[in-house]
């Protein structure tokens, strides 16, 4: 049975929700949905907005200062869909009152599972032997085709040791790797899945054949993978960012690529996404995805009820289950 206290609580959403979390967002709460899932500007947020005590917003609407202090007055929680909060101004939500939660926990798996994906797919050179075959390429076998590298038995780095760095160890290990990680604080043997700890990456790096990269973007994870960086990797070496974009120099990373300095690079995810650099598509040792690290049916219906527990738990005064300001 609805609680009247969060059928009486009327929130917007930015985008059309997982079937099965719009029907609850729409039978539990005072509705305004998104209902083509059109891309939302400022101010039709604004519009949107007006009378609303909660927001459930998404990456795809950056919640910047401006925007957060010229939203009505009635706006009391932003419930992000996501884990990251880099499209939200925390300070500024802060200063002006506003709750601020998101999703943690409920993706792991789903974005380990891409992080093995990218680094298989740009190891093994999936996307330029499937292009071989749905371009009509495919001819005579030969002993030197489409050679990529074993995964089994190398050395993988872990930059970012949280729960899905942690998740990619687990499954590393599956391929018997021998598995390394920087992280900024050592973990306790329980949580480390058997990994090494490197206090300074310029220690990590030379021993990496395959490098994650599972870190938050903050200040200072911006440009984290760098050309200084990349030149302390082994010769060869494959890279997967399943972080966010800007974790990547772009300009570093394409130049080794293209040099052969990096063998291949597994992408989910890119600086000005939906945009991305036009120099990775011309690349064959790019194996690119279109953000899709928590794209299955479960984590986003899982992704999308956490932010509806909160909107929730805010409505009738219960503990938020994941607030990060």
């Amino acid at each position: 049975m609805t609680d009247p206290a969060t059928k009486s609580f009327r929130a917007m959403a930015t985008r059309l929700m997982p079937d099965a979390v719009e029907a609850r967002f729409r039978a539990d709460f005072d509705a305004v949905p998104n209902d083509d899932d059109a891309a939302l500007d400022a101010p039709a947020i604004l519009a949107r907005a007006e009378g609303c005590r909660g927001i459930v917003c998404s990456p795809t609407e950056p919640f910047d200062g401006e925007l957060i202090a010229r939203l009505p007055e009635s706006v009391e929680i932003l419930a992000t869909f996501s884990v990251g909060c880099d499209h939200i101004d925390l300070e500024a939500a802060r200063a002006r009152g506003l709750i601020v939660a998101n999703t943690p926990d409920v993706l792991t798996d789903a974005t380990a599972d891409a992080t093995m994906l990218c680094l298989l797919g740009a190891a093994r050179m999936a996307q330029q032997s499937e292009a071989v075959l749905r371009q009509g390429r495919w001819g005579r076998w030969s002993p030197r085709e489409m050679l990529g590298v074993h995964m089994s038995g190398k050395r993988l780095g872990i930059v970012g040791m949280g729960r899905i760095g942690q998740a990619v160890a687990r499954r590393a290990k599956g391929f018997g790797m021998r598995v390394m990680y920087h992280n900024r604080r050592e973990l306790p043997p329980e949580q480390a899945e058997g990994a090494a700890f490197h206090a300074d990456p310029a220690s990590l790096l030379p021993q990496c054949d395959f490098l994650a990269l599972t870190c938050p973007l903050t200040p200072e994870t911006h440009h984290w993978l760098d050309a200084a960086r990349i030149a302390l990797l082994p010769d060869g070496a494959v890279v997967a960012n399943t972080a966010r974009g800007p974790v990547v120099e772009d300009d570093a990373l394409i130049a080794a690529l293209q040099s052969g300095k990096i063998a291949a690079a597994g992408l989910d995810v890119f600086t000005g996404e939906p945009a991305l650099d036009p120099r990775y598509l011309d690349l064959e040792t790019a194996f690119l995805l279109p953000h899709i690290g928590s794209a299955t049916v479960e984590t986003r219906n899982a992704m999308g009820n956490r932010a509806l527990d909160n909107l929730a738990a805010h409505a009738t005064g219960a503990p938020y289950p994941s607030r990060v300001a």
